[in-house]
Parts: structure tokens; sequence; C-alpha cells
């Protein structure tokens, strides 16, 4: 399977290869030259690897949440390889590319996701290890103040995110302490290679999606540009 990835949701671009059993990877951290950053990556991986885009199975989208014009961007350059390369596109949540790259990275199998939404809120999906060491989705991701998130499961859990960094003794307060929860030291960000394994799950399951029908997740209805 031949997978190429890419991800500007946040402060993080990055974009991950899948050549059979190979994997290739670039990330940088930027504020504002993901539109500037986001193909020269692709194009140095893709040579790297010696495939052209005709050859990929699927073109893997990081679909947010997180910045409107960084979805913007993620979702043009996805759909731009995709249609010249007449291949469809796989989106993946960026929460959950948060998820598993915690249980990827550190083992945890309940991560509690969260991205700084600005405004006073954040993104927010609750996670749990699945089948075929796959993060799946508790009940569904949401945009909130801090103050109103709720945990579904009642494991030892982990949090992951800018949201954390923002939010995190609002964050505990509101989930209070019937779990026992760690949260990460250093601020994550999602990461193209995290949504690999995600993808590949997703392909085989027929869940790709003609270029047109990819579009960003942006949770919020009333949307901030520049955010």
């Amino acid at each position: 399977m031949k997978l190429l990835a890419l991800d500007t949701a946040t402060e993080a671009c990055s974009c991950a290869l899948l050549c059979d059993e190979t994997q290739f990877e670039r990330s940088v951290m930027t504020t504002r030259h993901h539109a500037e950053l986001i193909l020269p990556m692709i194009d140095e991986m893709m040579q790297q690897a010696n495939l052209r885009p005709q050859q990929l199975d699927a073109v893997v989208m990081g679909c947010g949440p997180g910045s409107f014009t960084g979805l913007r961007i993620a979702c043009g350059v996805a759909q731009g390889i995709a249609f010249a390369a007449e291949v469809p596109i796989i989106p993946i949540s960026s929460l959950a590319a948060l998820a598993q790259a915690a249980y990827r990275d550190k083992g945890m199998t309940h991560v509690l996701a969260a991205i700084d939404a600005r405004m006073g809120e954040v993104y927010w999906g609750e996670y749990i290890l699945g089948e075929n060491k796959l993060m799946q989705l508790c009940g569904e991701e949401i945009v909130c103040p801090p103050e109103s998130v709720k945990l579904l499961e009642n494991s030892a859990a982990y949090g992951v995110g800018s949201g954390w960094m923002a939010y995190n003794t609002v964050l505990l307060k509101a989930l209070g302490t019937v779990t026992a929860i760690s949260v990460e030291t250093e601020t994550t960000y999602p990461q193209a290679s995290a949504m690999l394994p995600l993808a590949a799950a997703a392909f085989e399951q027929g869940l790709a999606v003609s270029p047109e029908l990819a579009l960003p997740i942006y949770l919020r209805n009333k949307v901030v540009h520049g955010s």
C-alpha cells in the first residue's frame, strides 16, 4: 500500500509517506508558513522514495479540527494531488492523530486529546485503544469551553495536545477525580505519520472518498478567519 499523508491543522506542518513496508516523514513547526512549506516537503519526500503521485493508492488529509487557514491549506493541497494523480482521499481527524501517536510513542490506551481552539474553547476527543492497535473515538469530537468537557470512560487516561497546555487546571477540575489522569509534560501536535495506520485501515474498509468530497471538519459553526 502506498499512502501520502499531510497535516497543517496546527503549528505542526507535516507529511508522511507509507510505501509498502517503508515509511518516510517530514515535520516542521511554523505559525504562518504552511502553504510555502508543505509542497516542497512532499516533493522532497516523494523523491527520496522514488515514487510518483500516480503510484499512490490514496492521499491522506488531516481534516481537523484545527486552524481554519491550516485546514484550507491541507484540503487544497490534498485535493490538488489527488485530482492530478486520479486517486481518492482519506480524511483523518487531527485529534485521532494525537491519540494514535500517544499509543505509538508511549503505549497509552486511553487518551484525552485536546487542541486549543482559541476563543476560550478546546477541540476535544476521547479515544480508547481498539482492534488492530488503532485508537477508537468514544462518543464524538466536540468544541466547547474547557470547563464543559466530560469523561466517558473511567480507566486511567492520558492528556495530550495544546489544549492541555492552555487549560490544564480547568480541564482537570472539570473531569474531577473519577479516574487517574496524567498529562504530557511537553505539548505534542498532530503529525501526519500517526495518521498512516488509521488511514491504511480506513482504505481497507473502503472509506476513501473522491477528492471533491474530502472536506475539512471545523466543529465550530462560527469560523474566525486566520485562527
